[in-house]
């Protein structure tokens, strides 16, 4: 199985030769304003780049926090934290194919957006 993925302006690409172990969303802050709160786990020998890994770019914070970004440099496409140890998070929004899991667990639910529950009823629109 094979999951591809790129950022909005195609310069970044790359695959998972593997499946994700998990996928959880994080309701920090951070994580909203980073432009994504839905992350895939993958080893990091199963990411493997396609093309535009010198277009990354990374935001490391500073304590207490942790976790380093990576952006597209052009687009600003967040993708998580794709080169950090040997578990990586990815940003399931920058993934072009299903990764064949789904959620099962929230960090920070407590930060969650007030408007992060409210779309239930809302319409679903055409292409």
């Amino acid at each position: 199985m094979t999951i591809k993925g790129s950022c909005v302006c195609g310069g970044v690409r790359f695959e998972l030769f593997e499946p994700p172990a998990l996928m959880g969303a994080c309701h920090c802050s951070r994580c909203r304003k980073a432009g994504s709160a839905a992350y895939v786990y993958v080893r990091a020998e199963a990411l493997h780049w396609l093309a535009g890994r010198a277009l990354l770019t990374r935001y490391k914070p500073r304590p207490p926090f942790r976790f380093t970004r990576a952006f597209c440099k052009r687009c600003g496409t967040a993708f998580g934290d794709p080169e950090t140890g040997r578990v990586v998070a990815i940003a399931a929004s920058c993934l072009d194919d299903d990764p064949g899991v789904r959620a099962t667990f929230h960090e920070y639910a407590p930060d969650e957006a007030p408007w992060a529950h409210g779309c239930e009823d809302a319409m679903f629109g055409p292409k």
